[in-house]
């Protein structure tokens, strides 16, 4: 099993990592929720079926792991803001940090923020499409959709983020000139 493990890790990691780390926006998180997808490999190996490829499966696990998270997360903050009266200003920082600033180009930044107004489902097809570069028939296999499904919420997720990227810059040139 040991050798399974580092094999795993040795394979996937900082491409499950990052598709994590898209997914929740947070590095801590991240690495916390990563973990937790190794330890339900562990405990479940021994019942992969190899009906899919050993990726596909571990980023579902990934994709489930992450979407589970995002559940209690929202569950947890609406409860948590139900107590605050909004009727005063309250800011939420919500942007990364500056050492994840400084690692992305200035493109990547626009790309990045403009996938935050994206639906979850735009983005993981995004992530898994584009950043992780998987086939549209693993991305289908991941998400437990159909191809055509996923073909066409990539269409929309397209649409929605080259309209995001232009509004972005009409801004940008309002503040310029």
């Amino acid at each position: 099993m040991d050798q399974t493990f580092e094999r795993l890790y040795d394979n996937y990691h900082s491409n499950l990592f990052q598709f994590i780390f898209y997914m929740v926006k947070n590095r801590a998180v991240a690495e916390e929720l990563v973990q937790e997808v190794y330890i339900n490999v562990l405990r479940s190996y021994d019942n992969y079926e190899e009906r899919s490829n050993e990726k596909t499966w571990l980023f579902a696990i990934a994709r489930n792991v992450a979407i589970d998270y995002l559940r209690t997360y929202n569950r947890r903050t609406t409860r948590w803001l139900s107590k605050f009266d909004f009727n005063k200003q309250q800011t939420k920082d919500l942007a990364p940090l500056p050492e994840e600033i400084l690692l992305q180009k200035e493109e990547v930044q626009a790309i990045y923020h403009c996938l935050k107004s994206c639906t979850i489902d735009q983005q993981e097809v995004l992530i898994l499409r584009y950043i992780q570069e998987l086939s549209i028939n693993e991305t289908a296999e991941i998400l437990n959709w159909s191809v055509s499904k996923v073909k066409t919420t990539q269409h929309r997720a397209l649409k929605a983020l080259r309209e995001l990227a232009d509004d972005q810059m009409k801004n940008q040139l309002k503040g310029v000139l």
